[in-house]
This record gives structure tokens, C-alpha cells and sequence, in this order.
């Protein structure tokens, strides 16, 4: 089981980690000619908001709930059936797409509004009417995204988690694309991003069509509300739309407050954003992706044991490799901002005033990746409601924790607080199956923890020994910025896997075995 479930996880890390270093480029591209701007901050909020809708109607609700679906249908059903439920599905999820993209599209100004009050304010009304103009643009994403989220849930539920989790890179490339062929022909250069992206969705939905065919599954849209399978998926999806929405307003509300702050705090928060996300896109959604299909075919099948033991081999895949990245985050932020981002637009002052969200960041990526594992034991239970009620105690904490923190700390109050909530929504979700008995602790995990510690202990000294200050990355040269900042991650890398092999862990006790005490 551990074996099988390694390589998946390999496989989505491995694709995912590629998209993420383009979309690196990306990120390097877009600083270097927009920077920490006024332009660059309405972009995002036009980006967002389809960002936030598709987590709802794709991502989030959607492959909650269809994912158990459709892997209980491929172990209990014929083939002509799984057809027939991916047909009415693709049918029932296209048709309300649509009216939702055209929504979108009219209320644009009302929508960059409910997300970005901010801007309605007299110095950000060029901010307010650029993110309409680009929302007009970037709405129809949600329609290609959404469509291309579903056939990757079919093409994981039949252990194809290469092509989706390579997918994303036709974002990044038409993004990169858009921003060299449009930006010198337009008006607003910054709009060739919005560009980009509805490019990007294009592409993405068309590269997934050969391979569903593949597999005799390529949807043939069928409008039929009535199927049983879609009314399932539609009684699971009422809670679980509650709970992601929640999840998501989470995130959003860091953009809602900072649209009141200074010009270009938006951006200083999505450049660490896009830091932070890098370990947890690489492997947190990486691993979720693997282990939801896995659990939902073992509660199908009544296998509690075996339930257990694959949450325990997820959370400690989590330890194992989110806590060292947390630790690298917040100990490198400066010279990760300095060497990726500071050219062109993005001064050495926006590297300061991003750096400071990055360690706030950094503090809650074990929150954010325990959420993904243990939130998909509830969803692979079919047991949306649960985590919507934490998701809303997390939401009201998040919200009360931003208007204390931004006082103080201004933009950096906001990543603070949404670490804070992300670490609260992950330990009322343990508590949670602990309680239920769902989870039960395995063996090893005294050992394994006072490993980890002494590892990441050696880390941190190396790391810290070898990092000179911010004013000297500031002074080298970007080539030797790449170079040195190579090599303090290199030796950050060794000793930290040194120090576990010292200590007498061997990775086969936690990655192919249930540990136990050596």
C-alpha cells in the first residue's frame, strides 16, 4: 500500500514541482516588468476572484464530493454506467459553469468591489476600473479550470495523477507567453496577464481531452439532473460548498483588508503567497490528491484499519517534509525575495515589506498541509459537515485576528492571522477524528518526532551560520544571488537528511513501513 501510494505521490510531487518552478518564471517575469505596482495589485484582485470560484465549484466542493463518487461507482458499477455518470455530470456541471461565467462578466464591478472595497476609495479608482476591465477578461477561466479540474478527478480516480498535476504548466507558459507578445502592444501593459490567464484555461481543458479518451471516459454531456449519482453529488456538495467557501473567504480576506492599505501591499502579500504555496502545492495538494482516492476506496470497502494507517502515513509525510520547508521559508525569506523577484520594478523596499508576510506565512504551511490530509479523511467519509463547522469557527477567528493584528503590523497582520487560522482548523480537524476513533495513532511516533527535532535543530544552525545579511545579498550580483542561495539550500537539504540517517531513521520506517520504535 505504502509503496504504491510513495510513487503516486512522487509522480504528482514531481509534475507539480515543475509547474511551480514555471510558475516561479512566471512570478520573476511579472515583477520584473510590473513590480509591487498599483496595476500589478488590480491584476490580482482579477485574478482571485476566478481563483476563488473555481476552488468552490471545482477544487473544493465539487471534487469532494465526486471524487468518493465516482470511486465507489468504478468498484460497484459497469463500465457503461461510470460513462453514463460522467456523462450527466459533465452535462449538469457545464450548463451551470456557464451561467455562473455570464454572471460573472455583468457584475464584474460589483464583484472587484465585494473583494477589493479598497479600491473604490478616490486614490485607488484607476485600481477599481483596471480590475474590472481585467475581471471582464479573467471570468471565463472558471468555466476551462472548472471543466479541466473534473476530468483530472477522473483521470486521478483511475491513477493517471500525472497528467493533471502537469496540466497547470500551459498556465504558466501562456501567461509568460502573453506577457512578451501583448504587454507592448497594449494600452495597460498589465492586462496582458488577464490575457494569460483565459489563455491558460483554454489550453489546460483541451490537453486533458485525449487522455480521458483513453481511458473511455471522455464525457459526452448529458443534461440530466435527475441521475442519481448527480443527486448525490449535489446533497454532498450543499455543506461542502459552505465549508470551502469558508476556507476561501480564509484567503480572501487578507486581499479585502489590504486593499485599504498603501498601494502595493496586495502585491507584497501575493509575492510571499507564491512562496509559501510552493511547498504546499508541491507536496501538500500533491499528497491530498493521492491519499483522498485511496481513503474513499477503503471506507468503501469498510476497511477502518487500513484507513487509519494511510491517514498516519500521510501525516507524517506532512512532518517529514513540510516542517523543514516551513523552517527554510522563514529562515531564507529575504534572500528567496531578493534572488527571485528584486529586478526591474521590484525594489530592494518591496523585498523588506514582503519578507516580513513570508515568515508570517511560513509559520502556518504545517496548518495548511494538515488541513488538506485531514479534511480528505472526512470527505472520503462523505462527512462534509463537520469540517464546515470548523472551517466557520476558523473563518470568524481569522476575521477577528486581522482587524487585531493589521494595527500593529499592518499587511504582515493579515499573513499572520491567516497562518493562525490554518493552525487552528488543522488541530480541531485532528481532534476531531482522534475523538471518533477514526485515527488512531500508530506506533513510532516518540521515536520519530525526537529525529526530526535533532534534524531540523542542524538545519537551522547551518542555515543560519552560512546566511549573511539582507544589505549583503542586496550588493551581489543576481548570478551569484542563484549561486549562493543554490548552495545554502543544498546544505540545508544534506545535513537536515544526514541528521535523520545519524539518528537511525531510515526513510523505508516512514515512508514504505509503519514506523516502529527502532
Amino acid at each position: 500500500m505504502s509503496k504504491q501510494l510513495l510513487k503516486s505521490t512522487a509522480i504528482v510531487g514531481g509534475m507539480t514541482l515543475i509547474s511551480r518552478i514555471l510558475g516561479f518564471v512566471r512570478d520573476v517575469v511579472a515583477a520584473h516588468f510590473f513590480g509591487a505596482s498599483w496595476g500589478y495589485d488590480a491584476f490580482i484582485i482579477a485574478a482571485k476572484i476566478p481563483n476563488f470560484f473555481r476552488r468552490l465549484f471545482a477544487e473544493g466542493a465539487f471534487s469532494q464530493a465526486f471524487v468518493p463518487i465516482l470511486s465507489e461507482y468504478r468498484s460497484q458499477k459497469t463500465q457503461e454506467e461510470v460513462q453514463q455518470f460522467v456523462n450527466r455530470v459533465s452535462g449538469c456541471l457545464g450548463s451551470s459553469l456557464v451561467i455562473v461565467t455570464l454572471i460573472g462578466i455583468l457584475m464584474a464591478p460589483l464583484f472587484v468591489f465585494i473583494f477589493a472595497p479598497g479600491f473604490a476609495t478616490s486614490d485607488g479608482d484607476s485600481r477599481l476600473t483596471l480590475a474590472t476591465q481585467m475581471l471582464r477578461i479573467t471570468f471565463p477561466y472558471l468555466l476551462f479550470i472548472s471543466l479541466t479540474a473534473f476530468a483530472g478527478g477522473i483521470l486521478n480516480c483511475y491513477g493517471r495523477f500525472a497528467v493533471p498535476a502537469f496540466t497547470p504548466v500551459f498556465l504558466n507558459l501562456m501567461i509568460i507567453i502573453s506577457v512578451f507578445w501583448f504587454s507592448p502592444i497594449l494600452p495597460d501593459p498589465v492586462v496582458a496577464l488577464a490575457i494569460g490567464i483565459l489563455l491558460g484555461g483554454i489550453v489546460q481543458f483541451l490537453f486533458q481531452m485525449p487522455f480521458l479518451k483513453k481511458i473511455q471516459l471522455l464525457p459526452r454531456p448529458q443534461f440530466y439532473w435527475q441521475d442519481p449519482g448527480v443527486r448525490r453529488i449535489l446533497i454532498l456538495m450543499v455543506p461542502a460548498l459552505l465549508g470551502v467557501s469558508v476556507n476561501q473567504l480564509n484567503l480572501m480576506l487578507s486581499s479585502v483588508f489590504a486593499s485599504f492599505l498603501p498601494v502595493g501591499s496586495v502585491s507584497w502579500l501575493y509575492y510571499a503567497e507564491r512562496l509559501m504555496e510552493f511547498p504546499l502545492g508541491g507536496f501538500g495538494v500533491a499528497l491530498a490528491t493521492v491519499v483522498l482516492p485511496r481513503l474513499s476506496r477503503q471506507h468503501a470497502k469498510a476497511q477502518s484499519g487500513d484507513f487509519s494507517a494511510t491517514l498516519d502515513w500521510g501525516i507524517r509525510w506532512v512532518m517529514l517534509m513540510g516542517m523543514p520547508a516551513a523552517l527554510g521559508l522563514a529562515l531564507l525569506a529575504g534572500p528567496l525575495l531578493t534572488t527571485l523577484f528584486q529586478s526591474g520594478q521590484f525594489t530592494e523596499q518591496d523585498v523588506v515589506l514582503s519578507q516580513s508576510c513570508l515568515v508570517a506565512y511560513a509559520l502556518g504551511i504545517m496548518g495548511f498541509m494538515f488541513v488538506k490530509i485531514l479534511g480528505s479523511a472526512y470527505y472520503a467519509k462523505q462527512d462534509i459537515k463537520t469540517p464546515v463547522r470548523i472551517a466557520t469557527l476558523t473563518v470568524v477567528a481569522n476575521a477577528i485576528l486581522s482587524i487585531i493584528l493589521i494595527m500593529p503590523f499592518s499587511h504582515t497582520g493579515l499573513a499572520l492571522a491567516t497562518s493562525i487560522a490554518a493552525l487552528l482548523n488543522a488541530s480541531l480537524l485532528g481532534f476531531g477524528l482522534i475523538k471518533r476513533n477514526i485515527y488512531h495513532i500508530q506506533t513510532g511516533w516518540k521515536i520519530f518526532l525526537y529525529r526530526l527535532s535533532i534534524a531540523l535543530c542542524v538545519m537551522s544552525v547551518v542555515i543560519i551560520y552560512f546566511n549573511p545579511t539582507l544589505e549583503v545579498w542586496f550588493a551581489l550580483k543576481s548570478f551569484e544571488r542563484v549561486i549562493r542561495l543554490f548552495c545554502l539550500v543544498t546544505a540545508g537539504i544534506v545535513v537536515y537528511v544526514g541528521a535523520l540517517f545519524a539518528t537511525g531513521l531510515r526513510i523505508r520506517h516512514v515512508l514504505l513501513e509503519k514506523a516502529t520504535e527502532a
